[in-house]
């Protein structure tokens, strides 16, 4: 008699490592849905819960960091496997450690780790993100099989001077390549501004290409975790890395119109659940 578990579905799993922001459309309340429309099944550690993203005028936070740890010692009590780990925010070294024990503890043979190093916007790194923290930051990209870095953050990680503008491509591919020696196959520096465009520049290892856009409108909180959580997706479901970062890139643009068309405040972030069946697998 054949045996049924043979034939059975194989959902793909990815453990999302994030904060949870009650409202405004960022981290992990972002991450779940559009997981959820790849045809793939989010499983979240919180780092923190926030009441809202902190760029409102005023916030809840409980930090979940002393939690973690018996958190995760239970998922390998139950031998629980993932596809795949994406990482989002970490708010201080030991969330990195906890974090860089649970790469090791459960990314075994065929589970991919994406890494968003979110560290900084705007040239300036975040007032939380101290030059040790920088530092335990770049161990833990060193685990990393993708990472998606902003320009902020690859100047950081690489050790390079920030512009805002007027990068030439051979020094955008450069920094690719550096912050490819430092570990990750896959890296994709984004939102390096172009004019009136926005470029990606995604290095597979193979090549490097230059995915550009019209910017769509103002930059608005959560886009990143949007790229970010599409890109996760994607990398379990073997969509190839360029095709990924064309679609997340093309989504979050098609997000902001309609948010502005919507009347939408910043704040509150992009409006994604009105273009979330755009990205369900046909």
């Amino acid at each position: 008699m054949e045996n049924t578990t043979e034939r059975q579905y194989h959902q793909k799993k990815i453990m999302m490592i994030n904060d949870l922001s009650g409202y405004g459309r960022c981290s992990l309340t972002v991450a779940i849905p559009i997981l959820a429309a790849l045809k793939v099944q989010c499983c979240p550690v919180p780092t923190s819960i926030f009441s809202n993203h902190t760029g409102f005028s005023t916030w809840f936070f409980d930090d979940y960091t002393e939690k973690m740890p018996a958190y995760l010692e239970k998922w390998e009590e139950l031998k629980l496997s993932f596809d795949g780990i994406a990482v989002g925010f970490l708010g201080s070294e030991r969330q990195i450690e906890i974090t860089e024990e649970a790469i090791s503890r459960f990314s075994g043979s065929g589970v991919t780790v994406l890494v968003d190093p979110i560290m900084g916007d705007d040239g300036k790194a975040y007032a939380t993100y101290t030059p040790e923290l920088c530092k335990k930051m770049e161990r833990l990209v060193k685990l990393a099989h993708i990472i998606t870095p902003n320009l902020t953050e690859s100047c950081i990680l690489t050790g390079r001077p920030y512009r805002r503008q007027g990068w030439k491509r051979k020094e955008l591919e450069e920094m690719a390549k550096e912050l490819q020696a430092m570990g990750p196959k896959k890296v994709v520096i984004t939102g390096v501004r172009e004019g009136g465009f926005l470029t990606n520049v995604a290095a597979d290892g193979q090549e490097t290409v230059f995915l550009r856009s019209r910017i769509a409108g103002e930059e608005r909180p959560g886009t990143g975790d949007v790229f970010s959580a599409i890109l996760a997706g994607d990398m379990v479901n073997n969509v190839p890395f360029a095709d990924s970062v064309r679609k997340a890139a093309g989504f979050i643009g098609k997000c902001i119109r309609r948010s502005d068309e919507l009347e939408i405040p910043r704040e509150n972030g992009v409006c994604f659940e009105e273009l979330l069946g755009r990205l369900i697998p046909k």
